[in-house]
């Protein structure tokens, strides 16, 4: 197996504001000069949460953040000002469309075109945000809600 990037515990940070995004510092980690902002890709945990094909992001002073999106908050219970034991690895993994999706895009040859043609990220945040509803029924309206959108040649928040 390989060496983590990090394994530690760490402070919840939020940046200021309305709307300020909710993060991690991961110190331990340099931005990849060879990616798009720098971001690296990693897999691992925070506090036994799993973690797949996440980005760290710059700061902007040559250190990465976590990004802890409301859904990952609200699974280990953590805010603003708590400690989480996050440990990371390198992820050079390919990005796999869950089967259930992919069957509902192959119904669908204009949608799963315009699907294939996103990048990574933008494929990333229609699955995501499919396989984050806590129902059935909310899976299949999502399904279908995205189904659309590609239709219209839409991306996730066009």
């Amino acid at each position: 197996m390989s060496k983590p990037i990090i394994d530690k515990t760490l402070l919840v940070e939020k940046f200021p504001g309305k709307g300020g995004w909710t993060y991690v510092v991961i110190e331990a980690a340099t931005p990849d000069s060879s990616k798009p902002f720098g971001w690296r890709k990693v897999r691992g945990t925070i506090d036994h949460y799993q973690l797949d094909h996440y980005k760290l992001m710059p700061m902007g002073n040559g250190k990465l953040f976590l990004p802890l999106k409301a859904a990952i908050r609200k699974a280990i219970g953590k805010k603003e000002g708590d400690k989480v034991h996050v440990i990371l690895f390198e992820d050079d993994s390919t990005f796999i469309v869950p089967k259930d999706i992919q069957a509902c895009l192959d119904d669908f040859p204009k949608a799963k075109s315009f699907f294939e043609s996103m990048t990574e990220s933008n494929q990333k945040y229609y699955v995501d945000w499919i396989q984050e509803a806590k129902t059935m029924e909310t899976t299949v309206k999502r399904i279908n809600e995205m189904i659309d959108k590609l239709m219209e040649g839409k991306k996730m928040y066009d």
